[in-house]
């Protein structure tokens, strides 16, 4: 079907002014290909703002029913992309307007009473942040948590090297570094939930930024768009951004834990580490070389991190200057805000993908464990339980470190007489990283049962979130 096009002679008031916009101010000013998306969520907002209208004696209740019904036509023809875009209309609010005018006629007018598009446009961000933005990434955060929690009960017991410094440090289980992940990810979706709630206002009836004269009921409206109550300040209503910005940084935490998970899987997929074998499906070939095997989707979703702080950036660069109230540099505020939230889900979902294919290689991460001297702080604790001070447990076990590293052999190789030289309670220490994982049962630590725990915890909890 064609889309509709809006008359441009309904193009927005230019009362006081004695010329026709520039085309280059037209083109300039206009928002309609970013903020279309508002679409059902200004319909919804305009349907509230009718309904309460009419029950404030504002307006004859037939004609916001008039109202109602064509809001509604409006919707679907938005949805179904037949409102064509007319740069002289500006933004999506205009648009709704004029094709409302369309089909009632003179009527449509009434539909602005008592409102600015200032109330307009942060009613619509608060409902596209509450209703669309926040639920769509915790969807997609629970989904790559489901991810990760299922192949850390898996390997709860595959035993490997935990890292510092990127340099072999002490025994961990695979499961245990796969629910770091998990740890962190929940607490991106506790931010979420957070920026949500603190949004739950709303701003309708703020007008430009003095509210109106009208006896309007913004209780009425924060209840009928399930607000939890009306903004407390109209001029602060209208101009605050705190809550895009909030989720924005939301987004950005969560691309960079993406990130540090993206460059895991990098680095573990190479030849050196090879502790990973990653699904074809989500990765490429060499243009070149027809040997290659190349681990593109995490290295995109590392790369985008970089995308998503530069979306932060660019919207507390726009607020930081902006006196009270409203100012059209706002206009800007929806590309930083859109793409953040679609670049974000869009990665988890794809990592959700990268996680569940993985095939991780265990013998290979438990080899790992046979260089390093993983169990070196084991032998300082060992000291300790027989009564030597920690530091100086320390200082000899690093002095047999030091020993075996210029013989060019393993302290696990060492003979008991070689390590009793250093200490006598040395010679009986068990140097197996099993018994060492399954002696760091406490909570939150990596002993196999702990972790099979906690994994079994996560999966069923996100099971019963997402019914």
């Amino acid at each position: 079907m064609a889309k509709r096009r809006t008359p441009e002679s309904g193009a927005i008031s230019r009362a006081r002014l004695s010329k026709p916009a520039d085309p280059l101010v037209v083109k300039l000013s206009a928002s309609i290909d970013v903020d279309v998306r508002l679409a059902p969520h200004d319909v919804r907002g305009s349907r509230a703002h009718a309904k309460m209208l009419a029950a404030q004696g504002v307006i004859p209740k037939a004609e916001a029913r008039r109202l109602d019904a064509a809001l509604a036509e409006v919707a679907a023809e938005f949805a179904r992309g037949e409102i064509a875009h007319v740069p002289e209309l500006e933004d999506v609010h205009t648009h709704a307007e004029r094709r409302l005018q369309e089909k009632i006629g003179a009527a449509a007018g009434r539909l602005h009473t008592g409102r600015s598009r200032n109330d307009q446009v942060a009613l619509d961000e608060r409902l596209w942040l509450r209703d669309e933005a926040a639920p769509s990434l915790d969807a997609a955060l629970a989904e790559l948590m489901s991810a990760l929690a299922a192949q850390a009960e898996a390997h709860a017991a595959t035993a490997m090297p935990g890292y510092t410094h990127l340099q072999r440090a002490q025994p961990v289980t695979l499961g245990h570094q796969l629910l770091a992940y998990v740890e962190a990810f929940s607490r991106d979706r506790g931010r979420l939930a957070d920026c949500a709630r603190r949004a739950n206002e709303s701003p309708l009836g703020s007008g430009a930024l003095a509210a109106t004269t009208l006896k309007l009921d913004r209780e009425a409206t924060a209840r009928e768009l399930g607000f939890s109550r009306p903004t407390r300040n109209s001029i602060d209503a209208v101009s605050a951004r705190d809550a895009l910005l909030e989720l924005v940084s939301a987004c950005a935490i969560a691309a960079a834990t993406l990130s540090r998970l993206a460059e895991e899987l990098v680095l573990w997929s190479t030849s050196e580490f090879a502790f990973v074998e990653l699904d074809d499906a989500v990765c490429t070939g060499s243009s070149l070389m027809p040997q290659k095997k190349n681990p593109d989707v995490p290295e995109l979703v590392r790369g985008k991190a970089g995308r998503v702080f530069g979306d932060l950036m660019a919207l507390l660069t726009l607020v930081k200057g902006l006196p009270l109230a409203y100012n059209r540099d706002l206009q800007e505020d929806k590309p930083p805000a859109f793409d953040a939230v679609d670049t974000v889900r869009d990665s988890l979902r794809a990592m959700a993908l990268v996680v569940r294919g993985a095939k991780f290689r265990v013998e290979r991460l438990r080899s790992a464990l046979d260089a390093g001297f993983l169990l070196a702080t084991d032998l300082a604790e060992a000291l300790v339980e027989g009564g030597v001070p920690f530091r100086e447990a320390h200082a000899i076990v690093g002095r047999l470190a030091e020993h075996a590293a210029r013989a060019g052999v393993e302290p696990d190789a060492m003979t008991e007489v070689e390590r009793a030289a250093f200490h006598p309670l040395l010679a009986k220490v068990s140097l197996d990283p099993l018994a060492s994982l399954a002696r760091r049962d406490v909570v939150g630590g990596p002993a196999p049962r702990r972790v099979l725990a906690e994994a079994k915890r996560w999966r069923k909890e996100l099971a019963r979130a997402a019914r």
